[in-house]
């Protein structure tokens, strides 16, 4: 397979990464200043949403970077390999942590939206936590398919 045919896709996976790199730098400081201002007898609430976004970010990235592995096995023609069932299912790891990580979180961003009076902030987290389940079930039915085809075509290889 030419290796330009997943180049779109490798970019969309660097594009995407971006805005979260830069939400990370700049948003998430400010989200914890605004948090501490709003309970300044707990100046720890500041660390806490700073643990907490940043503890989901690294599962983010980590899932980016073997979204990029599948697609370089894909061009390799490794596509039906261990390795890409491998790379599946750290995925969907990645996923289910995203949603534990925001899930444990949500008390503090409960906090937050209701000093602020902004029920969108537990809005946001439940979109969050929505789509990396939903993230997480797709790359397991993938990686179960995958599984299955690879099982087929090694059995077919012995038959013949």
């Amino acid at each position: 397979m030419k290796q330009g045919s997943t180049l779109f896709l490798k970019i969309a996976v660097i594009l995407i990464g971006i805005p979260v790199l830069a939400l990370c730098i700049f948003f998430v400081p400010a989200i914890g200043n605004f948090a501490a201002e709003l309970y300044p007898d707990s100046s720890y609430i500041k660390y806490l949403v700073f643990l907490d976004l940043y503890l989901a970010a690294i599962p983010f990235y980590f899932a980016l970077f073997q979204a990029f592995k599948l697609l370089t096995y894909i061009d390799k023609n490794n596509a039906f390999s261990e390795l890409s069932v491998r790379a599946l299912k750290m995925i969907k790891y990645c996923g289910i942590a995203i949603s534990f990580v925001i899930a444990v979180g949500m008390p503090l961003y409960y906090l937050i939206a209701e000093k602020d009076d902004a029920p969108g902030l537990i809005l946001i987290g439940l979109v969050i936590i929505f789509a990396s389940i939903v993230i997480a079930v797709f790359a397991a039915v993938l990686q179960k398919l995958l599984k299955d085809a690879i099982d087929i075509k090694s059995e077919n290889d012995l038959t013949v």
